[in-house]
This record gives C-alpha cells, sequence and structure tokens, in this order.
C-alpha cells in the first residue's frame, strides 16, 4: 500500500511542475554545453562501441611488428575493464548475453598482451568460449585468427582483389556494397590474397582453447542447405577461388593489387584514417605492410599515430579507442539545442565559433558517391572531422537544419550570402542522391543490391546502404527548413515513402537509432516541418505509440534486443536520450491531446538532471542491426537466418556520450515553447 501511495504522490507532482524549475534546469544545461566546446568551435563527446576496438589494435600491433606503445599496457586494461561477470564481453551494455566474436578477439589480444591463460579474467573467459560453437565466429574474426596463426586461410572466405576490376555496371564491383564496407573489402582482399600469418610465440598460442585438438574443429562455414540459393552458388565460386588462390600463377593478380594498394592510398584522410572509422584503418594498414611498405612509411606511420590523437580516450585507467568520432554530428546537433532554447546566434560567441567551424568543414572535394551521382555537386558534411571521401547526407541534413536557422537571425548580409550559397550547394547534393524510392541512404544513392549481400563473406554487420526512414525524415525536415513544403516533388516523393514504411502500430523502425522510439522521433518533427496535416490519422496513430510505451517512471527507453525481438518495440529501461525522442515526437504533433504525458517525460527529465547535465550507459546509437541489408526486416520471417540472437552478435551498437545532453536539451526548449502561455507546466 505505501509503494502504491508513493507512485500516486509521484505521478500528481509530475502533472504541476514550476516553469521555473524547467527555465533552470535548461539553463544550466546551456552553461554545461558552452563549457564543452572546445576553442575551434567544435563538441564532441565518447564515441564507446565494444571491445572488437582494442583487441584489433593489439592484435594490428603484434601483426606488424610494433613494440613499446606508450598507451599499450592501458589498452589492455580497458579490455580487462569491460569484461562481464560470466567471463565474456559483450557488444552493447546491459545486453542479456556476452558475444562470441567480442569474447574470442579480446581473449586473443589479452594472450597476445601475455596475460597468463590460468589468470581469473582469461579462464572465465576460456570456459565461456568453450561453451559456444566456433562455426559460430564471424568472418572478421577468422581473419583476425588467421592472422596470427590460429585459424586456416584455406577455411576463410575468399576474396580476390581482382574484384577492382569490375566496372560500375557490374552486380558485384566495389560500389554496389556500402562506403563502409568497400572501404574494408579492399583492403582485406588483399590479406587474402597474400595469406600472412605473423605466428603468436608458442608461450602465446591459443591451444587451450582447443582442447580436442584443432583437428576436431568443424571449419566450414555456415551456409544454405539449398541447392539453387545464390548462397550455394557463391560457395560454390568461393571453393573455386580458393583452389585458384593456390595455383603458382595467377594472371593479374599482381596488377590487381596494384590498383587496390592505389585506391587504398588515395582514400587516407588528412588524419591518418580511414573512411573515419576504424576497420578500414586497420585492414589498410596490414595490406600496405603485407606488400611491403615499412612501418616507418610515411603512409603507415601517419595512419599508426592517428590512434595517439582524438581517436582515444581514457576512461577508469584504461585507453579507448574509439571507432568513429562524431565531431560534426554532435557540433550540429549541439547547436541545434542552444538554437531550440532560444540562444540567439548575435549574443552568443558558442553558436558564431559553431556556425564558423560547421562552414569550414563542408566537404568540397569528390568522393564515391560520384560513381552512382555524378552530377551532384560537392557539398555535404560528414560525421568525422575527415573524411572527404564518404560525407553523409544525414548530418548535411542537420546542418542545414541549422544553417537555415541561423541566417534567418543574421544581420551582416555578406555572412547570410556565405551561408547561403553553403546551402545551395548542399541541397543540391542532397536532391541528387535521392534513390529511386524516394527516401534516402546515409552515403550513396540506391545502394540496395542485396545479391552482394550472399557472398560468404558478407555475414557482418551491413553490407549495404538503402534508404531509410530516419535519414529520409531528416532531409525533409532541413528541405522544410530551407522554405520547400510537402508540395515540393522531391519532398512529396520522400513523404511517400516514409508513409509506406509504417508499421502497423504506428510507429517507424529506427536504422541508426534505438529504434522504434528514434524512427517515430525522427519522422514527425519532420512532418510538421513540411506542413504536413498534424491531425492526420497516421499522426496520431504514432503519437499513440509512443504515448502507450511511457514506461510508469514517466521516461522512455527502448532496448537493442527489439532488433531481434519485435516483442520488445518500445521497451526498455528509461533513458535521456529515448525520453527526449518520444518528447520530440509528441511536441511535433502540436495538440493538447497528450499533455500529460508530456509532463511526465518533462518532469523524468527535470529529476534526473544532475550536475547539469544527464547519466546514460545505455547505448542508443545504432551502427548496424546485423541484417545484412542494412534495412528494415521482418523478423518472423528471416529472425533465424540472421545468425545472432539477442546478443546481436552481428550488430554494431553505439553510446554516443552526447545523446543524453543535447537532446534532452532539444526536448525541453521545445516543451518551454508548448507551454509558452501556462504558469506552471
Amino acid at each position: 500500500m505505501k509503494n502504491t501511495a508513493e507512485a500516486a504522490n509521484v505521478l500528481e507532482a509530475q502533472k504541476q511542475i514550476d516553469i521555473t524549475q524547467v527555465d533552470n534546469v535548461v539553463n544550466s544545461a546551456i552553461r554545461w554545453l558552452e563549457g564543452k566546446q572546445h576553442d575551434e568551435g567544435y563538441w564532441v563527446g565518447m564515441l564507446e562501441s565494444n571491445s572488437c576496438m582494442e583487441a584489433e589494435w593489439i592484435l594490428m600491433q603484434h601483426f606488424l611488428g610494433v613494440e613499446d606503445d606508450p598507451k599499450y599496457d592501458k589498452v589492455v586494461q580497458c579490455i580487462l575493464n569491460e569484461q562481464r561477470a560470466d567471463g565474456s564481453w559483450e557488444v552493447f551494455y546491459g545486453a542479456p548475453s556476452g558475444d562470441i566474436n567480442t569474447t574470442v578477439e579480446s581473449y586473443a589480444a589479452l594472450r597476445v598482451a601475455g596475460l597468463d591463460p590460468h589468470s581469473e579474467a582469461l579462464t572465465k573467459a576460456r570456459e565461456w568460449i568453450l561453451q559456444r560453437d566456433f562455426r559460430d565466429l564471424r568472418v572478421f574474426t577468422k581473419y583476425w585468427l588467421a592472422l596470427i596463426g590460429e585459424w586456416p586461410w584455406e577455411c576463410t572466405p575468399q576474396l580476390p582483389p581482382e574484384f577492382i576490376f569490375l566496372p560500375s555496371w557490374a552486380p558485384l564491383n566495389i560500389y554496389r556494397f556500402s562506403s563502409w564496407a568497400r572501404g574494408t573489402l579492399v583492403p582485406m582482399s588483399i590479406l587474402s590474397a597474400n595469406r600472412p600469418v605473423r605466428h603468436l610465440p608458442p608461450e602465446k598460442r591459443l591451444d587451450e582453447l582447443f582442447p580436442n585438438g584443432r583437428e576436431n574443429i568443424d571449419y566450414s562455414l555456415p551456409r544454405d542447405s539449398s541447392l539453387a540459393s545464390w548462397e550455394s552458388i557463391f560457395f560454390a565460386i568461393d571453393r573455386a577461388l580458393n583452389m585458384y588462390n593456390k595455383l603458382p600463377w595467377k594472371p593479374m593478380r599482381k596488377v590487381a593489387k596494384k590498383l587496390c594498394m592505389e585506391w587504398i592510398i588515395e582514400r587516407q584522410e588528412a588524419d591518418g584514417a580511414w573512411s573515419g572509422i576504424q576497420p578500414p584503418w586497420v585492414y589498410s594498414l596490414m595490406a600496405l605492410y603485407t606488400e611491403g611498405f615499412a612501418i616507418d612509411h610515411p603512409v603507415l606511420a601517419k595512419g599508426l599515430s592517428a590512434f595517439d590523437k582524438h581517436w582515444s580516450y581514457e576512461k577508469n585507467g584504461g585507453i579507448y579507442l574509439q571507432a568513429s568520432e562524431s565531431p560534426v554530428w554532435d557540433t550540429v546537433l549541439s547547436a541545434l539545442a542552444m538554437l531550440d532554447c532560444d540562444v540567439k546566434v548575435s549574443e552568443s560567441e558558442h553558436l558564431q565559433k559553431a556556425m564558423h567551424w560547421i562552414l569550414q568543414k563542408q566537404v568540397k572535394e569528390k568522393g564515391d558517391w560520384t560513381i552512382y551521382s555524378p552530377h551532384a555537386p560537392c557539398g555535404g558534411w560528414s560525421f568525422e572531422r575527415a573524411n572527404n571521401y564518404y560525407p553523409d547526407t544525414d548530418d548535411t541534413a542537420v546542418a542545414l537544419m541549422v544553417l537555415s536557422r541561423m541566417s534567418k537571425q543574421l544581420d551582416d548580409q555578406d555572412q547570410v550570402k556565405k551561408m547561403k550559397e553553403a546551402m545551395e550547394v548542399a541541397s543540391q547534393w542532397l536532391l541528387e542522391l535521392q534513390s529511386s524510392n524516394g527516401g534516402w541512404g546515409a552515403f550513396d544513392k540506391d545502394n540496395n543490391s542485396k545479391i552482394v549481400t550472399k557472398i560468404p563473406f558478407c555475414d557482418f554487420g551491413e553490407a549495404l546502404d538503402p534508404p531509410s526512414v530516419d535519414v529520409t525524415a531528416h532531409v525533409i525536415e532541413a528541405f522544410g527548413e530551407m522554405g520547400y513544403d510537402l508540395h515540393y516533388p522531391p519532398v512529396a516523393k520522400a513523404i511517400k515513402y516514409i508513409r509506406s514504411e509504417q508499421e502497423d502500430d504506428g510507429s517507424w523502425f529506427g536504422r541508426w537509432g534505438v529504434n522504434y522510439i528514434y524512427g517515430t522521433a525522427a519522422v514527425l518533427p519532420a512532418l510538421k516541418t513540411v506542413g504536413e496535416d498534424m491531425n492526420a490519422d497516421y499522426i496520431h496513430e504514432a503519437a499513440k505509440w509512443i504515448v502507450l510505451h511511457q514506461n510508469s517512471d514517466g521516461g522512455w527507453g527502448e532496448t537493442c534486443q527489439s532488433y531481434i525481438d519485435e516483442a520488445l518495440k518500445g521497451k526498455g529501461e528509461s533513458t535521456a536520450s529515448q525520453t527526449a525522442w518520444a518528447l520530440m515526437a509528441l511536441l511535433a504533433v502540436d495538440t493538447n491531446i497528450y499533455d500529460d504525458s508530456i509532463r511526465k517525460g518533462v518532469s523524468w527529465l527535470n529529476n534526473q538532471h544532475l550536475n547539469n547535465t544527464w547519466d546514460e550507459k545505455q547505448y542508443t546509437g545504432t551502427g548496424f542491426p546485423g541484417y545484412g541489408v542494412g534495412e528494415r526486416v521482418f523478423l518472423k520471417k528471416v529472425k533465424d537466418t540472421l545468425h545472432q540472437g539477442s546478443e546481436l552478435s552481428r550488430a554494431f551498437m553505439i553510446n554516443y556520450n552526447y545523446y543524453r545532453h543535447y537532446f534532452p536539451l532539444m526536448a525541453l526548449g521545445r516543451a518551454q515553447k508548448h507551454f509558452a502561455k501556462q504558469e506552471i507546466y
């Protein structure tokens, strides 16, 4: 009875919140954000993922023969920091179980680093691993084991460098793969061809992971048993390529590897990395090394030293290596949050600095997107500070929202002209990248050829970058901020695509954020901005879905497991970012119908606001759902073929450390406007 009474008192208190409290939270959160801005004008938070990042760096150090790196011991420590109580390592915080790939790679890295196999950490990890099936290991993990002599190369999928010869019209040419996949596949093709091995010393061999003998391990690749499937055809081709790789004479192999190396070197970024993400980076370094590049060669030296710069951070006595970094994304969203809270550009040095930095980061060089969008002008923005080959539509869209809103506040006509010129080029770039179904992918146009996902190599994350609802919504919201409405043909076409993707329950799938809360929260504000009737039935179906999934504490949350279990859609422990997304979805409907739910959500954010910010351990960002095809799938039909459970072993989940701050700030700023005429909430 006591708990029931307390809960009733909390709910009653949530209905009557002093507006001054919200104002104080907003003001202190703005001050916190201003204090985190770098002198150059950008914001960037840590991008947390999983321990594969550190483990693969250690394995790479061994393979390249690099010794005495001053951060080595702290990188080892951070792997130990992330071990679960059961001995495994997980893909995302709070995962229901560990992941065999992350655990095997972490185990191997710790052994390479010299940890005693009888230590408590490795004993627990080994016991966990030995209860699993090595056939479940993904291709990436098998490659890493092959590189250190712990897995036979001939039992890995073949990736011939000759595929660099395929023209752009060919179904399996490299540009049919997503930008992140092609950046990884090209260097891995050199490794696949060369089959290099740097054996571990005898005392560090992983014999203890093969207690019944290596000869009794089933090294075969999991495959579709149907003889008439594309998978079976590609498996037959893979066997043929394996035989070809053993021949002493291979026509055009030398030329193919040379073209691959040129392709790789051309794409090294100014900071020394590749593609703004870690996998192409580490594989490129090793591929070039196997082709005779010395460690002190300028390309390799620059690539190795990049790990010492903005790509690493210290936490809990360890040095963590980011899978990517998000300064552009964090900066445009931080600026958008401040604008939502009515911070004036003319009165804010912080917004002015951000504006100039954003303009400087516009990409004005041609990248891979020109292959299928040759007429698009150069003018997008990338996610990272150095990634000229791969600007993305999502960052570009939010940058346009920010610049458009800022330009309307400025009196300096020269500055306004400069901003409008940048916006015009960027908007034309976006229009050229609109896919045929009306939506936008993140990096390329019509990157949806599912046949590429059938090759044995593609059992990781996503090999494609097809249009997604959340990115498409952000793009049309940008166009709405620039004055276009739902009658503008590209916007109308995009809305038709968005409506076709709405779930039966009213929600939308979230490709780049967790998950249906994110997707739905992207769509509703976008539709409002372009002038959609926000009283339409399908709008209220979405809003009611949001209300239905509000937690009893007033917040919202959704577990990453919803990517594999539809019963968990919109369900999870309340988080700051997801509560903010849900609030922004409801606030976009612009009616009083959902005010009780909005008040409860605002109250939850107020009560969770400590030390001028919010805390959030949960992962609410998505790299890959792990479906392979890069888009929503019907889980009931394909769940058994995804080769992952609720641990999301084929997925890649992200904790953006600033999501917990600027999204709640956006939501509260919009809530202030919603209740502006009321003395209390």
